[in-house]
């Protein structure tokens, strides 16, 4: 049997619990520890059927220390990245969360709204027009805009009729809006 063969199975045998532990000790997962352990005892192995390596010890706990660095390094790093995006996401919650309780349907439409409104309401005739204000705006009664324009009563509720269905046809998109805002 070859010494180096030999002396690496009693090298393994006596230091690998040590080797164990001293992983463990640094990163703190069993599983890791067991990988960081094998990765540097089959480093060992290569290099001492190489070559004789005089102190096999110091060389398993180099590699030992250098595997748990680089693992604590990369964990480090992760878990610095994840902070990160935690962050990140916190937040765009939080201005999510702000623009949330700062957005008020009833003012973002109402300008849209009274504009469509105006609109609609200069494209009428200039009587209709009129009617409908004195009805709606300032709450005159029918009687009294009929007497105003020296109309009859029915002719009064035909242009406010008219002016609403005109209204209602340009207001269609936002229906939906008040039904659920006013339902």
């Amino acid at each position: 049997m070859n010494t180096n063969i030999s002396n690496f199975q009693d090298l393994y045998d006596t230091c690998y619990r040590r080797a164990f532990i001293f992983a463990k000790s640094y990163v703190q997962n069993d599983m890791v520890a067991e990988d960081i352990v094998a990765e540097s005892f089959v480093k060992l192995w290569k290099l001492m059927s190489e070559k004789e390596i005089e102190y096999p010890q110091a060389l398993l706990f180099t590699a030992l220390k250098n595997k748990a660095l680089d693992y604590l390094r990369r964990e480090s790093l992760r878990q610095t990245i994840e902070e990160e995006l935690v962050e990140i996401y916190q937040k765009e919650l939080a201005i999510r969360i702000s623009t949330l309780e700062a957005c008020n349907p009833q003012e973002m439409f109402s300008t849209e709204i009274e504009w469509i409104i105006r609109q609609t309401l200069d494209s009428l005739p200039e009587q209709t027009r009129q009617i409908f204000e004195l009805s709606r705006y300032e709450g005159m009664p029918v009687k009294e805009i009929a007497n105003k324009f020296n109309i009859t009563p029915k002719a009064v509720e035909y242009h406010i009729t008219r002016s609403l269905n005109a209204l209602r046809t340009n207001l269609k998109d936002y229906l939906p809006f008040f039904l659920f805002f006013f339902n």
